[in-house]
């Protein structure tokens, strides 16, 4: 997978999770990717101080990213 299939796969990861974390008056943003092996993220909105925002990012971030992008190891948050 190229780098730009990767960061399209996981933009569309992003969209499928976005609905969610919006209706919760959240969202999220693709700040990098390192490697084609580690993303980062921003949580935005009230996901930022969420405190079930680590959770969030582990089970439904990461896991739908890697279910688009199998090779991506870690998701990480910026803040």
């Amino acid at each position: 997978m190229t780098s730009e299939e990767i960061r399209t796969n996981v933009e569309k990861a992003l969209d499928e999770i976005r609905p969610f974390l919006q209706s919760d008056g959240g969202d999220i943003s693709l700040v990098a990717i390192e490697n084609n092996k580690s993303v980062k993220v921003r949580l935005e909105g009230n996901c930022v101080g969420c405190s079930v925002n680590q959770m969030t990012l582990k089970s439904g971030v990461e896991m739908t990213i890697k279910k688009y992008v199998p090779q991506i190891e870690q998701v990480i948050n910026v803040d």
